[in-house]
């Protein structure tokens, strides 16, 4: 893979307002998950509904995102130097990172006999939850390499350790298992196909487009009954997770029009005439698949492409070109350190219910003032990150 020499080379702060608009709204949807009486508009529709809420295009944003950042993230590596060894060795860490943390999260959810485990299931899912921020940390060069060594490899052993410890409920077997792979593990494979693809293409942009259109076509065919895709199990599991590179995919044509070419124009034609392609796709499919996240339909993936193309369109229209970027910095805290500010919340949740917590009084459990607790728990998760950014506690696969 070559150095593309057009590339934007310096941060882009409207993709890291994007990202950290994206986790501020999902801390809120995901806090607001477990409030009473709220309006449906504010929660994922049903998985048979042709419909979706803004809460529904909170992952599909984060996929654009990642997807977003892959050209920035190699051109800078081979600028740096790295080999191909080494990057191809970070790209593969990252992904099996970003899977295990995802099924551990999903097996502190459910699926586990509590009467058989040695250790009580709350205290498991903390362990789980707390384990990934040492093993993952990015220590500073200052940190002691001892010491460094001690978390890193400590925290991996009791993830071993919780793996052995985990009593399946169905089964009575040891050991966790993917139910699902969890929102983290989701992003994990829909990275580690992206990147697979970028790199044997060496960044092409029609061949990202091929790509993309490759991944709608196996999308659609593994929610067609009886088609080749659904009827082969290894080929419905790679169309599963193509559904959400697709998402990726999305992010990085979009990126390389908007940074990989010179742009005579004020007004990017050809970013236009993906939001028209995106929401045109979504349209033409929608009466064979409907609308759905839970489903993953290819309707679903396409509009919620044009959505993000059409809001980063508008924050690149007022940070890059306008200048407008102050405002910005409220989200900044969690555009820097994404996956802690992931984590931290079910750490605070399950240290609560281990010792009985209860921060807040059940009012404010229901309808708007659970609402506004909910937007409260955000913007404290923001303050708390920018403290922990400070002390250069950051999580980085």
């Amino acid at each position: 893979m070559k150095i593309k020499e057009n590339l934007f080379n310096q941060r882009i702060i409207s993709i890291d307002a994007l990202r950290g608009i994206t986790i501020f709204v999902m801390i809120f949807v995901n806090e607001l998950a477990s409030i009473k009486n709220v309006p449906q508009w504010m929660r994922h529709m049903p998985a048979d509904a042709d419909a979706m809420t803004f809460v529904d295009l909170v992952f599909p944003a984060f996929l654009f995102i990642v997807g977003m950042s892959i050209p920035f993230a190699f051109n800078a590596r081979l600028l740096k130097g790295d080999s191909s060894k080494t990057i191809w060795t970070h790209t593969l860490k990252r992904a099996i990172a970003l899977i295990i943390i995802g099924v551990f999260m999903v097996n502190a959810e459910y699926g586990y006999d509590a009467s058989k485990m040695i250790i009580a299931p709350v205290f498991w899912a903390l362990l789980a939850y707390i384990m990934p921020i040492p093993i993952w940390n990015k220590y500073s060069k200052e940190f002691p390499v001892w010491l460094k060594n001690v978390l890193q490899y400590g925290g991996m052993l009791v993830l071993v350790a919780l793996y052995f410890l985990y009593i399946q409920e169905e089964t009575g077997a040891i050991g966790i298992t993917p139910k699902w792979w969890g929102i983290l593990g989701l992003i994990g494979w829909a990275y580690l196909f992206t990147v697979i693809y970028y790199w044997l293409v060496s960044g092409n942009l029609f061949a990202m487009i091929g790509f993309l259109v490759f991944c709608i076509a196996m999308n659609s065919l593994n929610l067609t009954e009886n088609s080749f895709v659904q009827n082969s199990s290894w080929l419905s599991f790679i169309a599963g997770h193509l559904t959400h590179a697709a998402l990726a995919t999305s992010g990085v044509v979009i990126s390389l029009l908007f940074f990989d070419r010179k742009i005579e124009n004020k007004i990017n034609w050809a970013v236009i005439g993906f939001i028209i392609f995106f929401f045109g796709i979504g349209c033409f499919l929608r009466p064979y698949f409907g609308i759905s996240k839970i489903q993953g339909t290819p309707s679903w993936t396409m509009i919620s492409a044009g959505i993000c193309t059409v809001i980063f369109y508008f924050l690149y229209w007022l940070m890059e070109v306008k200048k407008q970027t102050k405002w910005s910095k409220f989200f900044m805290p969690a555009a820097a350190n994404p996956l802690l500010i992931y984590i931290l919340p079910g750490i605070i949740y399950y240290f609560c219910k281990a010792f009985n917590i209860h921060i807040i009084p059940g009012y404010f459990r229901v309808g708007v003032p659970g609402i506004i607790w909910s937007l409260v728990f955000s913007t404290i998760m923001l303050f708390v990150m920018k403290i922990l950014n400070k002390y250069k506690i950051q999580m980085q696969l």
